[in-house]
């Protein structure tokens, strides 16, 4: 069997290293050029683990150049992974690897087909969520399941929580499949189609707390949004407060030393950690 792997950012890079800790090996890592990494948010460089490891590196502007496609074929790869990349892969690459394209979403598909799937979870209350490993086809998010790993919700999940949590998952689900595609004993299912949701990209316009919001739904707001991602904020005249972190009061506690009191109709959310810019 012969595998290739595609990404630009540190959660596909944690899988490749994970690859090699259970004693797996890659033919080929395709990233972004090296002239790309500014324009690319959390952009890593694989070229040092690569060398360490004699894997031979293709660096790319798309995954669907014309080079990339011509490479995986001439490779005879028979898995291609993508993970941690932001390009949709049109069917010429699905149809390039000899066996198939393996992606990672942060779902438990088909529930949460899309975008933004760590601040949904906690923006939509739900109990728990997960990483679905799945074949590519050409759908969004559609193709046939290989494994999951469930990720209880906390009450008080964050994002950072949540991503890092994830992240492992990621890891999990290579460790336990790399077996099964090395000695070809994967059993794939199909999804149920009618439990699928699909859920939409996010802005930063959308972590505006707003005066008509709950207390809970503010506290699931900034859970949801803050780091890694660009945070609740409240538009205070010309002044922008940054919410990173806080906690629901009652009317009798005092406001914690420190914190930045937001008065909402039927309670205060008390920022204990927030930006004034």
């Amino acid at each position: 069997m012969k595998f290739a792997f595609v990404t630009c950012v540190q959660l596909g890079f944690a899988c490749i290293e994970e690859i090699y800790r259970v004693g797996g090996k890659l033919d080929l890592v395709i990233t972004l050029k090296d002239e790309m990494a500014r324009s690319k948010s959390g952009r890593i460089y694989v070229d040092s683990f690569c060398t360490q490891h004699g894997i031979d590196v293709l660096k790319i502007r798309s995954i669907n150049d014309a080079e990339a496609i011509q490479v995986i074929r001439e490779r005879e790869i028979d898995w291609l992974f993508i993970i941690g990349w932001s390009q949709i892969a049109k069917p010429e690459v699905l149809q390039a690897a000899k066996r198939g394209v393996l992606g990672m979403h942060p779902t438990l598909l088909p529930v949460g087909r899309g975008r933004a799937s760590i601040p949904w979870a906690i923006l939509k209350g739900l109990p728990e969520t997960g990483v679905t490993l799945f074949q590519l086809d050409e759908g969004v998010d559609t193709g046939l399941i290989l494994d999951r790993e469930i990720l209880p919700i906390a009450p008080d999940e964050t994002a950072t929580s949540l991503y890092k949590r994830v992240a492992v998952a990621h890891q999990k689900l290579i460790s336990r499949i790399w077996p099964e595609l090395i000695h070809n004993q994967i059993n794939p299912i199909p999804q149920d189609s009618s439990k699928a949701s699909k859920w939409p990209a996010r802005t930063p316009e959308d972590g505006r707390i707003r005066l008509n919001m709950t207390v809970e739904e503010v506290d699931r707001l900034v859970r949801a949004t803050t780091h890694p991602y660009p945070g609740a904020f409240w538009q205070d005249g010309d002044k922008t407060i940054r919410i990173w972190r806080g906690v629901i009061s009652k009317p009798a506690q005092p406001k914690p030393v420190d914190a930045w009191r937001l008065s909402l109709s039927n309670g205060f959310f008390d920022a204990t950690e927030y930006e004034v810019e």
